[in-house]
């Protein structure tokens, strides 16, 4: 297995960042509290220019035909800006699941606006309630009685709901569902909506996570005290080095989701866990498990090494706390995601039998 990327990708990662840099800064970030969908203004369609939204849409429809090793870096850049639109819930959740599991009406329906960004799509967690910009987005995708369902946003009912990070704007949903509206009632249609959640979490989370060390490590280099930078200590050291070998070994992992949910495979000479158990399963689930612990430990040391400035809401470090809090249980926390991976071993039943 090629676990590289390739300069192209990074090379758009990096233009990725430029723009993200100078038009979703912390400033913009803080802006979208006001802004009643909780979006950056001129960012959705600026995104829409460079095409993201629509990069795992097939060409035919308007898209660019990649696939997810093309995307994960992008999403991890997403993160690193702390970006408030739902931009990971439209392109990496709504857009493959569609292109995948929906009827080609409704691929005819919905892909070309949601390649070109005129269609705003979200997708609500079957384990979680609260679907970001549920009550602004144009499209949303649900789990309703079992059944996969993509549902338009006028026949959606939405009630906000506050949550840790203001930026991310919250809402529960209910929704008038019909056949028109069904994308498929098979049980394995729920597992592939939070396969590709998760894993668009976990990558987003990584972003996050890496400005979080960068931040604190960038702290604690200029802080002094006693006429030292605090960061000569060693225990200050330990924080630093802690979180970045949890991200050394989360992103390997996220990076395998990626590739597993790109081929539909496991990389060569991983020994599936079950016949009956999805590949991108397992994938998804450990680098979600392992991201969110990254993002909790993260967190933790930011707010050890900054000290009390670094819970103050005029200290940009909040973003990225708040971001990561929400991110580490969004789809499914470390412990959710770990259970699913012990029943995809088979290893639930021996403990409960034991």
């Amino acid at each position: 297995m090629d676990v590289t990327f390739g300069e192209d990708r990074e090379l758009f990662a990096s233009t990725l960042r430029e723009v993200l840099d100078d038009r979703c800064g912390p400033a913009a970030v803080r802006a979208s509290w006001d802004d009643p969908a909780g979006r950056v203004e001129g960012l959705w369609a600026l995104l829409a220019e460079t095409g993201i939204l629509g990069l795992l849409v097939p060409e035919d429809h308007g898209g660019l035909g990649m696939d997810e090793r093309d995307l994960v870096l992008l999403l991890e850049e997403l993160g690193r800006a702390a970006c408030p639109d739902p931009v990971s819930e439209h392109a990496a959740v709504v857009v493959p699941v569609l292109r995948d599991l929906a009827s080609e009406a409704s691929r005819e329906r919905w892909l070309p606006g949601l390649a070109d960004g005129s269609v705003v799509a979200t997708a609500g967690s079957p384990v979680d309630r609260p679907v970001l910009a549920g009550a602004s987005a144009d499209l949303v995708l649900l789990v309703v009685d079992g059944a996969l369902h993509a549902v338009p946003g006028d026949a959606v009912t939405a009630t906000g709901q506050a949550g840790v990070d203001g930026s991310r704007r919250l809402a529960t949903v209910d929704a008038a569902t019909s056949a028109d509206t069904l994308v498929s009632d098979d049980p394995s249609a729920v597992d592939v909506l939070l396969d590709r959640g998760a894993w668009a979490s976990a990558a987003q989370g990584l972003g996050v996570a890496q400005r979080l060390l960068d931040l604190t490590v960038e702290y604690v280099a200029e802080r002094e005290q006693f006429g030292r930078p605090v960061g000569v200590n060693q225990a200050v050291k330990h924080h630093c080095s802690n979180v970045a070998i949890a991200l050394e070994f989360a992103r390997p992992l996220v990076h395998v989701a990626a590739w597993t949910l790109a081929t539909g495979r496991l990389p060569e000479g991983t020994v599936p866990p079950s016949a009956d158990v999805p590949p991108a399963s397992v994938a998804a689930s450990m680098a979600k498990a392992a991201v969110s612990d990254a993002l909790d430990l993260a967190c933790r040391s930011a707010l050890q090494c900054h000290g009390a400035i670094g819970y103050t809401i005029e200290y940009d470090l909040q973003l990225w706390l708040k971001r990561g809090w929400a991110l580490s249980a969004s789809w499914g926390d470390a412990r959710h995601h770990r259970r699913r991976i012990a029943a995809g071993l088979g290893l639930t039943a021996v403990r409960s039998g034991g």
